[in-house]
């Protein structure tokens, strides 16, 4: 096994630790961030495929970053370790099949400004920064983050801020990047105040997975910056039982207890949470620190993630086999978001056998199949005319 540094040793010693220790235990976190083979040599031991996709990686610019703290969370000698998988460059990304695109979402064709998306009528992604804490390897903007344009200032983002002023019919922006909340709370107070000062914008929701990755950023000053704005939500994104950590669910209750919602987004990825036991625990956790299970996502076709995907039938059946083990509050959608930019469509099991006239017949998660059968057209009722 490979020595792990102090520091790393001390990282992964504290992985499960509970603290608001402010900018300076964040911002070490992201100083000593591991981007290169040399230090990942030094607290994992790799696989031939590993180091490849690292060699890889970093040479095709889309960058490797992991912080002390979820480096800490990885198992050190199992490269199937689900929290691993999801950080560690492979080999297997040099892989293309078909269906693969470098934008999935059609985010660049749907550009109506610098930096901003709209994809849905009303509402549209704002896109503040390249730079994330830790780079997924099945991030659905691999070909931008990390370029080396950092946070966007309030100049680059003017023309973004003049557009939506110009189109009142967007009531909602989400903030995303790169990951929003890597940045300076002043930066992030500042575009707030700035969406706020656009009065046709009713709800921003901030996509974040610093909770999951660095939970040292949900500072008690963060909070209250965040509290400012009662129109602001928080998306975050975990993956997997493992990442819901002591230091992760004090992070989520510190922003429910300031009173900003918290959703979570689960990406459906092979051999990390393509299982419904798993599944099952890691919602219950997320509403037992009352985060709200939002989508199961199906993993975007990213050029490079085919071995991080599984098929649309699996996803299927998996959600078939949570109905009935878990409440509606913990029992996410599962959603598809078309690729080429045409948005959401969320996917059900078949749960619907027949249909024969007025009557449905529907299996339940028991497997019984029950008729509903729909009132007559004449219980409908009667609308007496208006009298002169």
């Amino acid at each position: 096994m490979a020595a792990r540094s102090p520091e790393l040793r001390l990282a992964a010693s504290a992985a499960t630790e509970a603290s608001d220790g402010g900018s300076d235990e964040w911002r070490w976190q992201v100083r000593h961030a591991i981007t290169d083979l040399a230090a990942l040599e030094a607290a994992l031991t790799l696989t031939d495929g590993e180091r490849e996709g690292v060699r890889r990686a970093l040479a095709d610019g889309f960058p490797m970053s992991i912080t002390p703290y979820y480096l800490g969370l990885c198992d050190p000698l199992d490269a199937a370790c689900p929290v691993r998988r999801q950080c560690v460059p492979c080999a297997d990304e040099a892989l293309t099949v078909p269906g693969d695109l470098r934008d999935p979402l059609g985010e660049e064709v749907h550009e109506v400004a610098p930096h901003l998306v709209q994809r849905y009528p009303d509402r549209v992604l704002l896109l503040a920064t390249d730079r994330c804490s830790v780079y997924c390897r099945f991030c659905t903007r691999s070909r931008m983050v990390g370029a080396g344009g950092g946070v966007r200032g309030s100049a680059q983002l003017a023309p973004a801020f003049a557009w939506l002023r110009a189109h009142p019919e967007v009531r909602e922006v989400i903030v995303s990047g790169g990951d929003p909340l890597v940045a300076s709370t002043e930066r992030i107070a500042q575009t707030l105040s700035e969406l706020a000062s656009i009065s046709s914008v009713e709800l921003v929701r901030i996509a974040t997975r610093t909770p999951v990755t660095l939970p040292q950023r949900i500072t008690s000053e963060l909070c209250a910056a965040l509290r400012l704005h009662p129109s602001v939500w928080l998306m975050t994104h975990f993956n997997h039982p493992k990442e819901l950590t002591e230091a992760s669910l004090r992070a989520c209750a510190r922003l429910v207890d300031a009173g900003i919602p918290v959703m979570n987004q689960t990406v459906l990825l092979r051999s990390v949470n393509d299982d419904a036991d798993v599944l099952e625990q890691l919602f219950r956790g997320l509403v037992r620190t009352r985060v709200k299970p939002y989508y199961l996502l199906q993993a975007d076709p990213v050029r490079g993630t085919a071995h991080l995907r599984t098929s649309i039938d699996q996803g299927l059946t998996l959600m078939a086999r949570l109905q009935g083990r878990l409440s509606g509050l913990a029992l996410p959608k599962y959603i598809v978001d078309t690729p080429g930019g045409h948005g959401k469509v969320p996917l059900l099991p078949d749960y619907v056998v027949a249909r024969n006239g007025g009557t449905t017949t529907l299996r339940t998660f028991r497997g019984a199949l029950v008729d509903y059968v729909d009132p007559p057209a004449a219980c409908a009722p009667t609308v007496e005319a208006e009298r002169p």
